[in-house]
């Protein structure tokens, strides 16, 4: 994001910002703190983004296990993944800058988190993009967490829990031939979970916290991406999910359309 308020709508013109966006993605995770072992895997990801007048989202779809590879910790296991998120800017509902100091645009932000057969998550908050020193725009949402199907665990079909979300995209370096550097990442930080069926086993919080370095080029990027882990899942470490605290890496290579 430039400096100043770029989600001034006082206009009226609430698709003067729209853009669209997606790329696919190969991704090979190495030495994952992702509950039940999911340590070693090469997939593929479809990833978007876009704006429409109110409308803002994000989401990508995981397909796991690409190569049907024996040495998968994920191989004959669930092998999709769908992340979902759109967002509501109330700046542009309302036709008024929102604007208050380094909150450039206020948002009402959700989250869906579909696994295979396991998992369905749905989050709604509010989010905001920030103007940040040296990091430009920063996106941030605060969401309390609705858990649709958990196996039957005290907390399915109930609110339990909130999710704090932060990510961003600086480019730091560029070069002659305008392919540029960037540093990316997010994080996701859940707490508060406490319906929860076995304290010995279940998290009240967890981390997900990813830095990457990428090249990019108009059509191309390639990338390297840190991961720390804690209590993946809301599942404790050393418990029935295994090994859920720690570091992870990501190789990943784009192709941009």
């Amino acid at each position: 994001m430039t400096k100043g308020h770029t989600a001034d709508f006082t206009d009226g013109d609430i698709h003067k910002n729209d853009y669209k966006w997606y790329q696919f993605n190969i991704l090979q995770s190495v030495d994952n703190k992702l509950p039940f072992g999911n340590k070693h895997d090469t997939f593929f990801e479809l990833e978007f983004g876009g704006r429409s007048g109110l409308f803002e989202v994000y989401g990508f779809l995981d397909v796991l296990d690409m190569l049907d590879s024996k040495d998968s910790s994920l191989h004959q296991k669930d092998n999709l993944f769908f992340k979902f998120s759109p967002k509501l800017s109330l700046d542009a509902l309302t036709g008024h800058d929102l604007s208050v100091g380094p909150v450039k645009e206020w948002f009402i932000a959700t989250l869906f988190n579909v696994g295979d057969r396991a998992l369905f998550d749905e989050y709604i908050g509010l989010g905001a993009d920030l103007e940040v020193p040296w990091f430009g725009k920063v996106v941030t949402k605060l969401m309390a967490r609705h858990v649709r199907e958990n196996f039957g665990a005290a907390n399915e079909g109930k609110f339990d829990g909130y999710l704090f979300n932060t990510a961003w995209f600086k480019p730091f370096y560029t070069f002659s031939n305008k392919s540029f550097v960037t540093y990316q990442g997010f994080l996701d930080y859940t707490f508060a979970a406490n319906r929860i069926d076995d304290d010995k086993d279940h998290s009240s919080s967890s981390i997900a916290w990813y830095n990457g370095l990428y090249w990019h080029s108009e059509r191309y990027s390639a990338g390297y991406g840190l991961k720390y882990y804690n209590d993946m899942g809301l599942l404790r470490d050393g418990g029935i999910a295994g090994n859920t605290t720690g570091l992870g890496h990501y190789f990943v290579v784009t192709y941009k359309f």
